[in-house]
């Protein structure tokens, strides 16, 4: 009895070194690499070159450029030793090709602009796929790191409920402003002279305007053709207004806060919801508002914005994007004040633009390399070489700052500028992990007219932006089929409300079918997600 009691405790002695050791190892991998030519600062990352396999997601357009053979990635495998082979997914496939290759369990080292969701996320974090990343962050992500820490606010949007970050996110410099607002409102000066009217700087201003658009021929050509309102979308227009009518007060979405308590809200069932509603049915309704709003393409919206049929739009920089110097005759607008004296412009999108853009899987033998390789790209070189590349090959420092070069501005084969970037750089259509810096960022929210809108809208931003909250996989599952429904039900009497197919009369059978729906339980589970984003 004696003999085998010591047998047994020999054997537990060895399982519990043998577990220890099991833990370590994985202690090691993802914390750190072992590897003797792993550089912890300092260029190169890995002093002999190594191999990772990485999912990207490329944008439809620019496919034909070899990830493999480009400028910006061959420069960066020079710099670190790290050779990616990268595996391009049209975003056409993209959600189709990346479920499979989860599936099937062949995975890459890293997905990198993957728009990975949160449901995702969790998942294959706590199924062990992908790894947790804080510790990484933590040892081997200066960069990160000090943005994490500078805006507390991202490390909340990136933590799940388990208290794992698993993902890295594309991210806006908190002080490039004109990208965070996207589009803005713009009027045609030309016509406002005509009129001898202002830049409108309330809903009752604007109305009286668009009216003067209609009826008073403010081009001159004795036609009755001029669009008041036009854009390439109605959410733009709702993008620009929501914040008169007071809500959206923590940025665009289906929930904020309620300025009179600062408790959490369901904003389309507010009473000034309700009222931003009845506004736009009135201006669609007297043909202020292009007719077509709801189904007109890209194509068509700039095609009429270059043959000058607009009186006013909610677009980005139309000197910039406007053919044949049409947007030069435009001037930009302030956010306006509504009918209760609500005056906010609150289409301020989080420092976080999308959380699921990279991860690193448990096949990467190399996380920490891994983490080093992706944390450049967060800093200020990192980027520059991002957006603007190699200077002498992409770019060039000028006294008014780094712009493209002529063969990229001044395409021989005649492509648009994003074409030509396109055969050097890897930025664009993707949102990649990496921050946007407005000193690096060659488009239309960084052009002159776009940094004086923005300016003019900063006195009446939110004080504060939601970001996407992270969820249980319970709350996943609720807002994956109640929620799902509910949003979908909205948006469609959204716009039945503003084209009059819907009658507003009907709005109490309207708030009492989103009850039914289960509202209450939706928002249940906002305001527990709520409650642990404050609380990361």
């Amino acid at each position: 009895m004696f003999f085998k009691k010591k047998i047994t405790i020999l054997i537990i002695f060895v399982l519990l070194i043998l577990a220890a050791c099991s833990s370590d190892e994985e202690v090691s991998k993802t914390t750190g690499d072992d590897d003797p030519h792993f550089n912890e600062s300092g260029m190169p990352i890995m002093d002999e070159s190594i191999t990772m396999d990485v999912f990207a997601g490329v944008s439809a357009q620019t496919m034909q450029s070899d990830w493999n053979d480009i400028l910006i990635w061959n420069k960066y495998k020079d710099m670190t030793n790290i050779d990616v082979k990268w595996n391009q997914v049209s975003t056409d496939s993209l959600e189709e090709k990346r479920n499979l290759a989860l599936a099937s369990g062949d995975l890459p080292d890293m997905f990198y602009a993957a728009n990975l969701s949160g449901l995702d996320l969790l998942k294959y974090g706590k199924q062990g796929v992908f790894i947790p990343l804080n510790d990484l962050i933590d040892q081997y992500a200066p960069n990160l790191k000090a943005l994490l820490e500078e805006n507390p606010d991202a490390k909340k949007a990136l933590t799940f409920p388990d208290g794992n970050i698993y993902s890295l996110p594309n991210m806006a410099d908190p002080d490039f402003i004109s990208l965070r607002v996207g589009g803005t409102p713009w009027f045609n000066e030309e016509w406002l002279d005509a009129l001898d009217m202002d830049i409108p700087q309330t809903t009752e201003e604007f109305y009286e305007y668009l009216k003067a658009v209609k009826t008073e021929d403010p081009n001159g050509n004795g036609e009755n053709d001029e669009v008041p309102y036009g854009g390439n979308n109605i959410n733009n227009f709702i993008h620009w207004i929501q914040g008169a009518f007071g809500i959206n007060t923590r940025g665009g979405g289906y929930i904020d806060a309620d300025p009179q308590n600062e408790e959490m809200r369901f904003v389309p069932t507010t009473e000034g919801y309700k009222e931003m509603l009845t506004y736009m049915n009135k201006l669609y309704n007297e043909g202020l508002i292009e007719q077509n709003i709801f189904s007109i393409d890209w194509s068509q919206y700039l095609s009429n914005a270059s043959e000058e049929n607009y009186g006013s739009t909610v677009f980005w920089s139309p000197d910039v994007t406007f053919a044949g110097g049409t947007g030069e005759k435009y001037v930009s607008g302030y956010a306006l004040e509504g009918p209760n004296g609500d005056k906010l412009f609150a289409g301020l999108s989080s420092v976080v633009t999308n959380p699921g853009q990279f991860v690193i899987t448990n096949e990467n033998e190399n996380p920490a390399a891994a983490m080093r390789w992706i944390d450049y790209f967060y800093g200020d070189e990192g980027s520059k070489l991002m957006y603007m590349g190699v200077e002498g090959e992409t770019y060039e420092k000028t006294e008014d700052g780094f712009q493209y070069v002529d063969k990229i501005t001044n395409s021989e084969e005649g492509l648009t500028s994003n074409q030509e970037v396109s055969k050097y750089l890897t930025w664009v259509g993707v949102g990649p992990p990496a921050i946007v810096k407005q000193d690096y960022f060659v488009g239309s929210e960084s052009a002159p007219s776009a940094l004086e809108a923005a300016e003019k809208l900063e006195p009446n931003l939110p004080e504060e932006v939601w970001p996407s909250f992270t969820y249980t996989e319970e709350e996943n599952r609720i807002l994956t089929s109640i929620g799902s429904d509910i949003e979908k039900y909205v948006d469609e009497m959204r716009d039945k409300f503003i084209t009059g197919d819907a009658s507003l009369s009907e709005w109490d059978k309207y708030v009492e079918t989103l009850t039914q729906m289960g509202l209450d339980e939706y928002m249940d589970v906002q305001k527990e997600a709520y409650s642990r984003y404050k609380d990361n």
